[in-house]
């Protein structure tokens, strides 16, 4: 914790008298006395964590501390970066609290705090850094509300304030009023509340994962994001605002409440990770229209398992490189596509177990790959093959109840 007699801020008074007796020495400094007092209150209120020496350099009588504290970047004598702890693995961080002296550097671009165990709230006199671009406080144990001045960065680029302790709602100015908001991370808190209705910002990047939020997905997104996660939440309600996002290529809403059905335009190549697994989610994989012109590729990833998801399977994922389907109530054969994806080498991982599936038409003669993980078991037939990389959760039972299969089957042939 800081010291309650700051021998830093002691330093800096004592430099003020030599500086007021000696004006010459004001210029060897080359930094603002104003950044100098602030930079003092802010060593005042964070500490080393035994096995960190970061501050061991902050020295307040050295002649030229932009050149000699670790951390610091000056321009025109001015600090416009601080960094914060040295992000190295072999090095525990900073403890104390966040100043509220950080809003007088207020020619900052960046402020960055690497992890540590910084506690107490987000100084809300930050919103008065007009030029910062990057607010990078991760990995610590900061509480409290996100301020709702952090709104009036007009600047802002990027935004992460993930894995601390934060509560209660996300500023609505966060999406609507930063104008230059490209990156916002603010991934496992104890957010709660619900998303605006539409989100203006255009954000490529938004992470929202392992919170407490509620509510539906927002009615529009910004047709920029690229990447958008909200799993681990008890966010509810159709998958709308989605179907615009033709940029997209990461989607993360797992581990939710949403029902309805899968938006055609979710399954395309370009959208090359795709999970959606562990919701209420119900009706066919559907079939873009017109088909992509491409074909999922190496790295490609689609999880739609332990959903409600029915009827025949669509031959739309065929190629999908790790495909999980399992725990739905998908029916009737195989397409021949996954088939020949699976011969072929283009899928690595497919899991259908604890389906309603009839068969799975094996090209006679031909071996499947080593390196296949398929899993076919408790489905509405005898699988000859799909047992060995099947995992644990898959249980031992080879087939579904003959009763089962009939009711969901519709009186199609069981074999």
């Amino acid at each position: 914790m800081a010291k309650p007699q700051s021998h830093a801020l002691f330093l800096f008074l004592l430099l003020l008298l030599v500086n007021a007796c000696h004006p010459s020495h004001q210029n060897q400094n080359k930094i603002s006395l104003n950044d100098l007092a602030a930079l003092a209150a802010i060593k005042d209120s964070l500490t080393d964590i035994p096995g960190s020496n970061f501050f061991s350099t902050w020295d307040f009588t050295s002649p030229d501390p932009c050149s000699t504290f670790s951390g610091i970047t000056c321009s025109l004598n001015r600090v416009t970066i601080l960094t914060l702890g040295t992000g190295l693995s072999s090095t525990p961080g900073l403890a104390g609290f966040l100043s509220p002296s950080l809003s007088n550097l207020t020619e900052l671009t960046q402020l960055i705090l690497y992890p540590g165990i910084v506690t107490g709230p987000i100084p809300p006199q930050l919103g008065r850094l007009s030029n910062l671009r990057v607010l990078s406080l991760t990995n610590n144990r900061l509480k409290g509300p996100i301020p709702s001045s952090l709104s009036s960065l007009p600047n802002l680029h990027t935004l992460d304030l993930s894995y601390n302790q934060l509560t209660g709602s996300i500023p609505a100015g966060l999406f609507i009023e930063l104008a230059q908001l490209k990156v916002m991370i603010l991934a496992s808190n104890q957010l709660s509340g619900e998303l605006p209705r539409m989100v203006s910002a255009e954000i490529l990047h938004l992470d929202l994962k392992d919170n407490k939020l509620t509510g539906t997905l927002p009615l529009r997104l910004p047709s920029t994001i690229r990447y958008l996660s909200a799993s681990k939440n008890m966010m509810g309600g159709p998958l709308n605002g989605l179907q615009s996002l033709s940029e997209l290529e990461f989607l993360d809403l797992s581990m939710n409440q949403f029902s309805g059905p899968i938006p055609s335009s979710l399954l395309r190549p370009t959208l090359s990770s795709l999970f959606l697994q562990r919701n209420n989610l119900s009706g066919g994989v559907p079939s873009p229209s017109p088909p992509p012109s491409s074909m999922y590729g190496e790295g490609s990833i689609v999880d739609l398992s332990h959903n409600f998801l029915t009827g025949d399977l669509s031959p739309v994922l065929a190629a999908v490189e790790t495909l999980f389907l399992n725990n739905n109530h998908l029916m009737g054969r195989v397409p021949e596509e996954y088939v020949k994806s699976v011969y072929g080498g283009s899928t690595k991982t497919l899991y259908l177990q604890h389906n309603y599936i009839t068969g799975f038409p094996l090209e006679a003669g031909l071996a499947l790959p080593d390196t296949l993980s398929l899993c076919l078991t408790y489905n509405c037939m005898v699988p000859s093959v799909g047992l060995m990389g099947c995992p644990a959760s898959a249980g031992g039972q080879l087939s579904r109840p003959r009763s089962q299969c009939v009711v969901f089957n519709h009186g199609r042939p069981i074999p």
